[in-house]
């Protein structure tokens, strides 16, 4: 039993979860924000998430402010921003931190399952791990890695 279940997290709304509506799911778990280069990535978790939904993939968006100041507002201007201009669907989750001594929970998991480029720190806004539906860390990907080329990847753990 995987313990990515378990991690408390908060709704963009401020509504206390788990990932436990997700166990048998293929997640794809992104640190998010509004005003970076990699933005339009939101585009492709969208559609990635339109495309594959039915078949069990879920996209989670996690946003964090961490790098470069590019995700400033407050969860509510957030989830504005992200409906208006990217139509987003996907669960969304308040703002954490993905990295040093406040590093949420789930990211000190998902880092030490899967360290990336920079040992287990991430590197920028829009870095994605794949989580199979057994709840283990599939794969890490690059914040550049662009969402459609994860296709074959997602294709292969549904």
């Amino acid at each position: 039993m995987s313990k990515i279940y378990d991690f408390n997290v908060n709704t963009i709304d401020g509504d206390p979860a788990t990932l436990e509506p997700f166990r048998g799911k293929l997640m794809l778990i992104v640190n998010v924000a509004s005003e970076c280069g990699l933005t339009p990535h939101y585009k492709g978790l969208q559609e990635l998430y339109e495309k594959y939904n039915d078949r069990g993939l879920e996209v989670l968006g996690f946003p964090c402010n961490q790098f470069g100041a590019q995700e400033p507002g407050s969860d509510e201007e957030i989830k504005t921003f992200c409906e208006l201009k990217y139509k987003v669907t996907f669960p969304m989750y308040a703002k954490i931190e993905v990295n040093g001594p406040n590093t949420h929970e789930l990211y000190q998991f998902l880092k030490s399952e899967k360290p990336g480029e920079e040992k287990e720190d991430i590197e920028w806004n829009f870095a994605k791990f794949l989580v199979g539906k057994n709840g283990a860390v599939a794969q890490r990907f690059h914040p550049k890695i662009e969402p459609i080329d994860l296709e074959a990847q997602i294709e292969a753990l549904l």
